[in-house]
């Protein structure tokens, strides 16, 4: 008798499990160091054409800008676990958030492109850390039983700044200077450490840890190869000798590295956690979810610039409310899966990013920016159903020892996957605009009665703008070329947004096989929580 009611009070209390006013405190000091590095990569996409001006850079040269950035952060995230294991993740959370101030104030005093590319690189090293670091703390401070809540809430901050960010870079430039792109997350970044050292508490430090510096300098291999491929092959050819050999090295560098990893204790990436079934299926279903999302994220605003001609500003407010809905959705999602469950809300909600994302193949130079703005809408309700539940599924399976390394393996992986997903998009996009432009000019026949209506009425446009008529004459086959150039491209990127559904309608099989061991998972979990609960007693009887 007395060893059930022994078990039947920490039930009791895991039901009664609440969010203290000391973790609702932490949740926000986690958030402002997400939003503030989040929000730092969506400033700097709309800029990039100001900073071409500014130094007289070319693309190729001022693209260092972002993939310097994304290089370093890809580089350490793999160390985030460790780190935080072996320091606490208080003191690695704040220092990295210090990193990144420091690398943001050198960025906002950068004198010329090269100097901007360094200390972006500088800036990367600490915001590499934030999100992995800040997702493994919310762990370790919150109980699982309201983690869905507590990491929904703490979405809202990876959704808002993308929101925020094309209109305040647009409104920053336009009125201000682009060094406040980089000096706008001072104030956010001192208020985070502030909170910081008052709020946080240390975590336990695991003391004996060595530093896996084979694995480390492995991992750096691998990542920054494959993400240099993937951004550069694009524009260097993707058969080019140059791109090739990175995917060669990066290829051989991850079989030594699954193969060194194998045989350590402490792991830098503990290829291990994937014998975890649930944590496998939801990080590659989230992974496809990534592939998925550029689709819109990064389709739409080349659309909205290159063929209806808006700013870069006016883009942003068009894509807003879609970062706002996803940002809405994420705290009532965390409450929704801890009634329902990951499958459900799962599957709706990729079936309706992968639906919204295909209605978007009926895009045309005519369409309205209201009827984008309106399936966006719908397909942010889609990625806020889905995106945190099945990034927190496979982690909610782990015991709080391996949540930092899973977290790091978790968010390589992620970024991986995003930048394929861009690599390939921007592939199929440009391959279908060309085909679709040989196809057009081929179907051009200058002896037709259209074509001289055509070259007419553009004759008589710049005639009456004051144009001679020898100029205007020859300006009917340069206008004719770009209406072509604009309608190819706009169906190659109806065309590719089709392509970027499927990755979602997979993820769905992905969420579904989750589902077949829910029962030995239920009894894993009750098994772990017993096991728990028989730890806690022996702790107060000592």
């Amino acid at each position: 008798m007395a060893t059930a009611a022994a078990t039947a009070a920490p039930a009791e209390e895991k039901q009664e499990e609440k969010i203290t006013g000391y973790q609702w405190l932490a949740l926000v000091v986690l958030i402002l160091g997400t939003f503030l590095a989040i929000l730092d990569n969506s400033l700097m996409n709309v800029a990039i054409p100001k900073l071409m001006s500014v130094f007289g850079s070319t693309s190729t040269e001022i693209e260092w800008v972002v993939t310097g950035y994304m290089l370093a952060s890809a580089v350490v995230v793999p160390m985030g676990g460790f780190l935080s294991d072996r320091f606490g993740y208080k003191t690695t959370f704040l220092s990295t958030v210090i990193a990144f101030i420091i690398g943001s104030i050198l960025c906002g005093v950068a004198w010329s492109d090269t100097s901007l590319i360094v200390f972006r690189i500088i800036q990367g090293l600490g915001g590499g850390f934030i999100m992995p670091v800040g997702m493994a703390m919310l762990y370790q401070i919150m109980p699982r039983s309201k983690i869905q809540v507590a990491m929904g809430i703490w979405g809202i901050a990876a959704m808002a700044a993308p929101a925020m960010g094309p209109t305040l870079s647009g409104y920053l430039v336009d009125n201000f200077s682009w060094r406040y792109l980089f000096y706008i997350n001072v104030p956010i970044g001192i208020l985070a450490v502030v909170l910081g050292f008052i709020i946080l508490k240390e975590t336990p430090k695991r003391e004996g840890l060595k530093f896996d510096f084979t694995g480390s300098i492995l991992s750096m291999i691998v990542f920054a190869t494959l993400l240099l491929a993937l951004t550069d092959g694009q524009s260097d050819g993707w058969t080019s000798l140059y791109i090739v050999s990175l995917f060669f090295i990066s290829f051989f560098s991850f079989v030594l590295l699954i193969w060194v990893e194998l045989g350590k204790d402490n792991p830098i990436l503990d290829f291990r956690l994937f014998k975890n079934r649930i944590f496998t299926l939801s990080l590659a279903a989230s992974s496809f979810v990534m592939i998925s999302m550029q689709g819109g994220i990064y389709m739409m605003p080349i659309f909205m610039q290159n063929v209806i001609g808006l700013t870069p500003m006016e883009t942003g407010l068009v894509m807003m409310p879609q970062s706002i809905a996803m940002a809405v959705m994420m705290p009532v999602t965390g409450k929704l899966v801890t009634k329902f469950g990951v499958v459900p809300l799962g599957v709706i909600g990729l079936l309706i990013i992968g639906l919204t994302t295909m209605e978007l193949h009926a895009l045309s130079q005519l369409t309205s920016t209201h009827w984008i703005s309106g399936i966006l809408i719908i397909r942010g309700i889609g990625i806020g159903l889905c995106m945190m539940p099945l990034s927190s599924a496979g982690m909610n399976t782990l015991p709080n020892h391996m949540i930092g390394r899973a977290s790091s393996v978790s968010n390589v992986i992620r970024n991986v996957m995003a930048s394929l997903g861009i690599a390939m998009l921007t592939s199929m996009m440009n391959n279908q605009s060309t085909k679709y432009g040989a196809v057009f000019n081929e179907d051009i026949s200058t002896n037709s009665p259209a074509y001289a209506d055509f070259s007419t009425n553009v004759v008589h446009r710049y005639l009456e703008l004051g144009t001679d008529s020898g100029s205007a004459a020859s300006s009917v086959v340069g206008v004719l070329f770009g209406l072509v150039q604009k309608e190819a491209l706009t169906r190659a990127i109806a065309d590719t947004l089709v392509i970027s559904a499927f990755p979602a309608f997979i993820s769905i099989v992905l969420v579904i096989l989750m589902r077949q061991r829910k029962k030995k998972k239920a009894e894993a979990a009750a098994e772990a929580g017993a096991n728990a609960d028989s730890q806690h007693h022996v702790m107060i009887e000592m």
